[in-house]
Parts: structure tokens; sequence; C-alpha cells
């Protein structure tokens, strides 16, 4: 591998650890759980891994003596910052343990699970991605994991090769994953654990006992740099609104982090316009009113944040969007045989009701477009790919020449827009997300060697120095509930959305119309990995405020 001066310098970097993880270590169960939702529903379907208690483990004075295993790591959905520490942890947990211990990587995701392909991972191997962005040590996947066919498969090739435990990275659908093939091999009595580790930058895999999913903290200060920056280069020019879509299709915490760290001029936040029941025209129109409040005042220049998903919170592009799913699910065979847009657009709007035709007739043609193009693994529309920036743009810039040639405003309008994405999910972990990833990986290595199935690798009291840190274990039947995917109710975990009655919202609304009147610009900077820990080891506001006093 080709390595920078920074990469060559973060070799050396050991993550620092839970007290707990520095000795031998005991097992402390807690209290029997239930599902977040659903519960006789949830119960039902995962008999043999359902009201299992969390775990927590604790320093022992009694060593410990665990037994031999073939370990095997997936890397699954979207990239994270912090994957390759996941592994590191996993690794060095394993050998701990037992000094036996293999560790076998899946190549491309679950995927590779299927198709037996695999690569044991060495110390040798292991050791050039430490402290490393990106999943390329094994690869990543979308592969959905959801037919007998591919379970009885995995179980072929695992007891192929001896692997007797699974270890799946990856977010709230990969999870959900993980808690569907726990179950099926217990049900198999197939000898094979699995345990799942909370990834995704979006920050909406969290709840009372995963306190953030990895890679949101370095995410977020990935793009709060590139926020900051050109938050300077408007306050320099002084002639531009830039308009910044954000990752975060389900939930705003990425949109929300970004703002706390930077304080752009407008924040839009998708849980907030839903609970308001607001429409795309009173969404622009609020923008509208920022844009000449500061024209007023001379300040012809600003940002505005807006997350992916926004357009699934409008209330009435929301049952658009979900009408839309369905249909397009329904007549897939039909849809994909037409060769225009056009015919396509009017194919559709035969199906829907009334008041979603109206909304979809309203669009222009190029949004509309965008909402009908192919879904994800999991039947949702594909958001990254919606460009709700440059319609946002469009329809402020429409409503504003209204207003001038009424006499309402006297300024001056030009948009620049911006998606962040990809640019945040490699990124060299920070030392938080470096830290708290290897803890991750070192608790699932506990887990599995625990004899453990069905649980999430948990990592609690975040905001302490990482000696105070308690690891342990949740299981992921705790956190799910039954939602609608491909027309169909499917047991999921929960996602978390952006509470707005939390610190972290709160703190947003309060200083929400001096950041759009004024400019109250903060410049981040880069990710600091060297110096004082009150630098180099911060963690997110968004942690920090929710678990403050």
């Amino acid at each position: 591998m080709l390595k920078s001066p920074l990469q060559v310098a973060r070799e050396s970097y050991l993550p620092k650890m839970p007290a707990s993880f520095k000795g031998a270590v005991k097992i402390v169960e807690g209290n029997k759980t239930q599902s977040v939702a659903d519960q006789a529903e949830i119960e039902k379907m995962f008999p043999n891994t359902y009201a299992m208690p969390v775990l927590t483990f604790e320093g022992s004075d009694t060593a410990k003596t665990y037994p031999a295993y073939k370990v095997g790591v997936i890397l699954s959905g979207g990239q994270a910052p912090g994957g390759h520490n996941v592994i590191s942890g996993l690794f060095d947990g394993l050998k701990a343990c037992n000094s036996g211990n293999k560790l076998y990587g899946f190549l491309g995701g679950p995927s590779g699970l299927v198709e037996n392909q695999y690569v044991e991972l060495t110390a040798e191997i292991v050791d050039e991605y430490r402290n490393t962005g990106g999943f390329d040590i094994i690869g990543s996947g979308r592969t959905k994991l959801e037919e007998t066919e591919q379970f009885d498969k995995v179980i072929e090739n695992c007891q192929k090769l001896g692997v007797n435990a699974l270890v799946i990275i990856g977010g709230d659908d990969s999870n959900t994953n993980a808690c569907v093939l726990a179950e099926y091999f217990a049900q198999k009595k197939s000898g094979i654990q699995v345990i799942g580790v909370p990834k995704t930058i979006d920050g909406d895999l969290k709840n009372e006992v995963v306190e953030t999913s990895f890679g949101f903290d370095t995410a977020c200060k990935t793009y709060s740099e590139l926020i900051g920056n050109i938050q300077r280069d408007a306050n320099s020019a002084k002639k531009y609104y830039h308009f910044i879509r954000l990752m975060g299709r389900s939930a705003s915490h990425i949109c929300l982090e970004c703002a706390l760290e930077t304080q752009p001029n407008i924040t839009i936040i998708s849980e907030e316009v839903e609970q308001k029941g607001m429409t795309l025209d009173e969404l622009v129109t609020e923008i509208a009113d920022v844009v000449a409040k500061r024209a007023a005042k001379g300040l012809n220049f600003g940002t505005v944040l807006i997350p992916e998903g926004v357009v699934e919170f409008v209330p009435a592009m929301k049952k658009l969007i979900a009408e839309l799913n369905d249909i397009l699910a329904r007549h897939e065979a039909e849809v994909t045989v037409l060769e225009t847009n056009r015919d396509r657009r009017d194919f559709v709007a035969t199906k829907l009701a009334a008041d979603s035709a109206e909304v979809f007739a309203s669009l222009p043609n190029s949004f509309a477009n965008q909402l009908m193009l192919d879904r994800d693994p999991h039947g949702n529309v594909q958001v990254s790919m919606i460009e709700t920036e440059k319609l946002l743009i469009d329809m402020v810039k429409s409503k504003l020449k209204k207003r001038k040639k009424a006499g309402e405003f006297d300024g001056k309008f030009s948009g620049q827009a911006h998606f962040f994405g990809y640019e945040g999910r490699c990124a060299t972990p920070s030392n938080f997300d470096a830290d708290y990833c290897f803890s991750l990986g070192y608790t699932a290595s506990l887990l599995i060697s625990e004899g453990k199935t069905g649980y999430m690798a948990s990592v609690k009291n975040l905001t302490k120095p990482a000696d105070q840190w308690l690891p342990g274990g949740a299981p992921i039947t705790m956190m799910m509930n039954m939602e609608k995917r491909h027309g169909a109710m499917k047991p999921v975990i929960q996602k978390a959305l952006v509470d707005l009655k939390g610190k972290p919202f709160g703190k947003l609304v309060e200083n929400r119309e001096d950041w759009a009147l004024n400019t109250r610009y903060l410049y981040p900077g880069p990710i600091q990995y060297f110096g004082p820990a009150s630098v180099s080891d911060i963690t997110t506001y968004t942690l920090q405020l929710e678990q403050s006093k």
C-alpha cells in the first residue's frame, strides 16, 4: 500500500481502551429485554434470541480460558470511517482470548458469505490498515440476505471453513440482517454465532445502549471542515448563497451536528418539517424570508444546510413517495419496458391517488424523474440521487423574483449547489472513532468468546475518557419493530430520528434567529490527530449535549 506521511504517522497510534480490557474480564447480565415496539410479533419471529439481557464487561481478578474460534467478518453497506479499526480490535481481542483464534474476512460484503469469497486476516494484513479510513481491507457491499437458500448457503460455507461465529459490521438494515441470521442459525442448531457492530455515518443507529454509531464523528468533522471553508469564501466574496445537501436519508443528525459545528444561516431539519406539516412552498418561503432580511442589512450571501432526505418528510411528498414505492414495486416489469421518462411519468400518474397525482404533476419534470429512479435493495427511493438543493435554489429564486417585481425585495440572490456525501465516508478516522471502533471490535471478540449470539457490540459513557468507557452487548431484538418494506411488513431495527425535544436541537433553535440574520460562522478546520486532548480527542456536539447534565 502506498502511504502518505500522515498515514505513516498514524500507524504508531495506539487506540485508547476501556480500563476493563487491560486485564481479565467478567460478564455481568442485566434485566431481560423486549423490543421497542410490536413485542408480540417480534417475540414470535425471534423465539431463540428474544428477551435476552443487556451485558456489561467489567474487570476481573480471575483469568478465563476461552475455546479457540474461527471467526468470519463482513463489512456491510456504505463505508464509514473506523471500519478498519473495528477489524483491528476484533483481531487483537480474539488473539488475546485465545492465540489459536483465526479471523477470516468475507470479500465484498454479504455476497462474500454466499459466494464463499474470503481471505484469512493475518497480523501482517491487519497491521497495514490500522487507523486508516475506508473498507478496502475486504471491501463492502449491499447484497441483502433474505432468502432461505442464502441462509443455508452461508451455513454450508461457514461449516466447510470451520467458521463458528460471524461479525457483521453495518447499519440498521445490516444489523437487522445479523439478527435474522442469528435466529435462523439458532433454529437450525448450526453452531454459528452472530454479533453485530453499529456502523453508519447517518447517526440514526442509536438508542439507550448504543450512544452513537461509528463514523458519525469523523464524517461530521469532515463535512464541517468543508462547510467552514465555503462559509469563509462566502464571507469573503459576499455574493453567493451556498445550498449544501448533506447525507442523512432517514434522519437529520448530520445536518444538525454540522450546524452546531459551523453555525450556518439556515439549517433545515427534516423531522421539524414533518412535525410542522410544512409544504415545499412553506419551506421555500422560510428560506426566502431569511434571504430578504439579510439583504435588508446589506448581506447578500449565506449558507443553507439541507438533509438529503428532507423530501420524504414533507407530508405531501412523503405520501407521494410511499405510493411511488408501492407502485414501482408492483408494476416493475411494466415500468421498465417504457422507453421515455415522460411515458414512465404518465404511467405512474394514472396509479396515484388524486392528491398525490396533483403533487406529482406540480413538480419539475427533472425532479419527478429523480423520484422514479431505481429503488435501493430495501425498496426505498435513492434520495442521494435527488438534487433537492438545486430544486430549492430554483424555487427560492422564483419566489424572490416575484417579490422583487412586487417591490418587496431589493437584494440580490445567486445560489451555488453542493452535495457532500462520499467526501466523508472514508476519511481517516478521528481519534474518537479510532478509539471507539477498536473498542467495539474488541467487545465483539469477547461476546463471541463468551458464546453469545444475536447481540450488538456496545460501548457506553463515551464523553468520558476512554478508560472510563463501559463495554458490553445489547440484544438486537430489543431495537426492533415492524415496518413496511417492499409493500410488506418486516421486522427491522427502529431508526433514531432527531429528538425535537432534545438538547442538540434545542441549541439550534436557541441560536437560529441570530445565526440567520447575522454572520456567526465557525471555521472548524481539518480533523486534528495530534496535540492537546481538548482539540484532538473531542467528540461531537451532539453527544456532548445529549450526555450533559
